[in-house]
């Protein structure tokens, strides 16, 4: 190999010059790191090199004659010290946290632990991890986007599809087999001709971050098929790419987003930087934890543990500025490299933890505000976490848009005949400006669902009373249970053509009141003709029929229904104002821009807001080019107005 030379610390991950790779990695509280890097197979290593030059706590060396398709994985050195927070094991190759291609699957095997399986974690296991872990591949960054600019919609012009890369793509029968699944398949015509028939303007992708399959889901027969357990914040998962695993995820990926953006469809990601797929002290050893376990993981005050708002097992430290960095950076490079339009974060509340308690004042919102890349997209927070004090709807700051799960919560009462709702129902289909007016943020801060991927299907929601995900292996016991369904008379399918009929009534009524909602309407892939999941409102582990879009079975009757909706959203502003109603007469107008009505033809008042039996209700927009008389009744008999 020619000479090696120092190399820079910066930028951190494997970058290609053209002539060969600067390869840096920061370990602070390591000793020595080694790069191992490997034959063409990505199994036989071929050489190891001592980094020798550290700087600002990062390890870097400049490799020259290598390039695009090199495997590589480190080795760090240092004290396993699993009380003091230290848990580094040489013998177990590392993935790069910054790698932007990762070759090939975890194989689950005990040498993937850095302690003694049998043994408590507090004894370092002496086993080689290098032959089951996945190596990280160096990537070639260029690429023609040949002129395609964003769409870069405004808020109040968004329609959202969320969807599974793999889910929303393996069953349809107008995209070639051996595509299907991949990012290939999303940005196949016959894909995007559904989307713009539709009419939404964005697709939400669920985690395309290389993410591991859990070993007690492996064991199981079953996989993380969501994906919310990444080890890779910058690279494009490779199973779903039909290029293959060695930086072809990368160009193929790309080519998704061109196609998409080529016919004005944005591309938001979910994103997961709150926890990683290490697990806790009892969990395997695959990046972040024997690179530096102190310094990326937030730990107890027993430093052998970690603090977990996620419900994994682990929490990223986002207010370390080693974190802090790599989630910015993560963001930058999906932005500038990948074109990506936006970003949902998960368990948002956790990244605006301090030492304890959620503050939205805090770094990681300030960093973000003032970044002139990161703060110009579309970013959309999943407003909880399961810690205490995590359940943060309505409080992000200006900038954010929510996941509003209160919006969700009313629409699925209001509908199967709840009392006392009319108030708040008013406020969701306006905006909800009791959460988001009084802190300077417009209707378009209100992500309105009905549905998402975790919960039932809207079919799920009218044919199920109960949870039914036997199937995950877990004795019914996971999931939702209360899930603001109503079966209307007999739980699951049925050939009663009545209940059908009250199913199929109400199924429209929530996709009406979510399309004629102020704020941001999202509907989950499948929804919009009809899609079940059999009654499993929690199908995370389901890669399989359960989980798969199923076009053969659509109901177009919904679907044109669906369409005509959006249609009749997009095609009248009043539906998707930027501002909030003011119940004042229009400038220039004899009317005011909203007004409330009972049945009787008059206006309601103060008093008809708390009546218990009332649930049918009739607002009047008026926008300037058009006016609109929308009646919402959910009793079981007519009202006549």
């Amino acid at each position: 190999m020619t000479k090696l030379s120092s190399g820079n610390p910066y930028p951190l991950g494997a970058t290609w010059d053209g002539k060969g790779v600067n390869f840096a990695i920061f370990a602070g509280n390591a000793t020595a790191v080694e790069l191992c890097l490997f034959e063409d197979d990505c199994t036989t290593e071929k050489i190891k090199i001592p980094l020798t030059e550290r700087s600002r706590q990062t390890w870097h060396v400049y490799v020259p004659d290598v390039g695009p398709g090199q495997c590589y994985g480190y080795r760090v050195h240092g004290p396993y010290q699993p009380a003091e927070g230290h848990r580094f094991n040489p013998n177990k190759l590392l993935i790069d946290p910054y790698a932007k291609a990762v070759s090939g699957r975890v194989e689950w095997h005990d040498s993937l632990f850095g302690y003694e399986i049998g043994a408590d974690d507090t004894v370092i296991s002496d086993s080689d991890s290098s032959s089951f872990i996945p190596k990280a591949v160096v990537v070639d960054p260029n690429y023609d986007w040949e002129g395609v600019q964003s769409p870069r919609r405004s808020y109040h012009e968004t329609i959202i599809y969320e969807t599974h890369v793999k889910g929303l793509t393996i069953l349809h029968p107008e995209i070639p087999e051996d595509i299907r699944g991949s990012y290939s398949a999303i940005g196949h015509p016959a894909m995007i001709k559904h989307l713009k028939s539709l009419g939404v303007t964005a697709i939400e992708l669920m985690p395309v971050h290389h993410f591991i399959n859990d070993r007690i889901l492996t064991e199981r027969g079953l996989t993380n098929y969501w994906g919310y357990n990444s080890i890779g914040f910058f690279a494009p998962d490779g199973k779903y790419s039909s290029s293959g695993y060695k930086g072809g995820q990368v160009k193929e990926f790309k080519d998704m987003v061109k196609a998409l953006h080529r016919e004005g469809i944005e591309v938001i990601l979910d994103v997961v930087y709150n926890h990683t797929a290490e697990g806790n002290q009892m969990g395997p050893t695959l990046s972040f934890k024997g690179i530096d376990n102190a310094e990326y993981y937030r730990l107890s005050e027993d430093k052998r543990y970690y603090m977990d708002y996620t419900g994994t097992g682990n929490t990223l430290h986002a207010i370390s500025p080693t974190v802090l960095r790599m989630i910015m950076d993560s963001l930058r490079y999906w932005i500038l490299e990948m074109h990506v339009d936006g970003f949902r974060f998960d368990l948002a509340s956790t990244l605006a933890r301090g030492l304890n308690e959620v503050n939205m004042l805090g770094s990681f919102f300030s960093i973000i505000h003032q970044d002139p890349v990161i703060s110009q997209v579309k970013l959309i927070a999943e407003p909880w976490d399961v810690g205490e004090g995590g359940y943060q709807v309505g409080n992000f700051p200006p900038g954010w848009a929510e996941w509003n799960g209160k919006y969700r919560d009313c629409i699925r009462d209001y509908w199967r005949g709840e009392e006392s709702m009319l108030g708040e129902f008013a406020s969701r289909i306006t905006g909800s400006p009791d959460l988001y007016q009084d802190s300077d943020r417009t209707p378009t801060a209100s992500i309105n669902f009905i549905t998402a991927h975790d919960g039932f299907t809207l079919h799920d929601l009218v044919t199920y009373n109960e949870k039914h995900n036997e199937a995950n292996g877990e004795d019914n016991n996971d999931g939702e249970d209360h899930n603001r369904s109503c079966n209307y008379g007999v739980e699951g399918e049925t050939d009663d053509q009545l209940i059908n009929d009250l199913r199929s009534k109400q199924k429209r009524n929530m996709l009406a009141t979510l399309f004629l909602s102020q704020g941001v309407p999202m509907i989950v892939a499948g929804d919009e003709f009809g899609r079940t999941q059999r009654g499993n409102n929690n199908a995370y582990c389901q890669d399989n029929e359960i989980s798969w879009l199923n076009w053969q079975e659509a109901d177009q009757g919904l679907l044109e229904f669906t369409k005509k909706l959006i249609d009749l959203r997009k095609s009248n502003t009043v539906f998707c104002r930027r501002k909030w109603f003011r119940g004042e007469l229009v400038k220039g107008a004899a009317t005011p821009d909203i007004a409330w009505f009972l049945p009787e033809g008059i206006e309601m008042e103060e008093h008809n807001w708390n009546e218990d039996f009332a649930k049918s209700l009739a607002v009047f927009l008026y926008g300037g080019d058009a006016a609109f008389y929308v009646i919402f009744n959910a009793h079981y008999e007519p009202v006549v107005y």
